[in-house]
């Protein structure tokens, strides 16, 4: 067995030659291309990490921001609404319904002062509050009643427990 004599001929020689030159030159084409590709997302994936790591720092800032924001805020709330309830109304059989209320509203509006004050100075003025309202006395039905404070809660809804005390 022998290996054909082309290697002999000229035309086959410039085949072969021109093969081999091609696949020199489309090699180095593709690794030119490759590199020039490789190096756009080596860019892409070193900007996108810095983007990151910035995002990163920036959203730390935020939140360390935000829990101070919501500590101050838990320091400083403030008294939203005031809720006042007479506990012993049905003690007295002179009493009605309507005359309890108009006894919670007016004492309601007596504290309407405390309403968007800060809990901490609400909680410093509550033997005021309490002395303001056990000194009040209410004329029910040609009757008249003293105020004792029962219970106080101080929270964004300031409720107060109130009995009415025969005078």
């Amino acid at each position: 067995m022998r290996i054909p004599p082309f290697y002999r001929q000229s035309s086959w020689q410039r085949l072969f030659g021109g093969m081999a030159i091609g696949a020199i030159i489309s090699w180095l084409v593709f690794i030119y291309i490759y590199g020039v590709l490789q190096e756009k997302q080596a860019k892409l994936l070193h900007k996108q990490s810095d983007t990151i790591m910035e995002l990163k720092s920036d959203i730390k800032i935020w939140q360390d921001e935000f829990q101070a924001l919501n500590k101050k805020n838990m320091e400083q709330l403030t008294v939203q609404k005031i809720s006042v309830k007479i506990a012993n109304g049905d003690k007295y059989d002179e009493l009605d319904a309507f005359s309890i209320f108009e006894v919670e509203q007016e004492i309601n509006e007596d504290l309407d002062v405390m309403k968007a004050k800060d809990l901490e100075s609400v909680f410093k003025s509550r033997s005021l509050l309490k002395k303001a309202i056990e000194n009040k006395t209410v004329k029910i039905n040609d009757k008249r009643y003293r105020l004792q404070v029962k219970e106080v809660f101080i929270y964004t809804t300031l409720s107060i427990q109130v009995n009415l005390l025969l005078e």
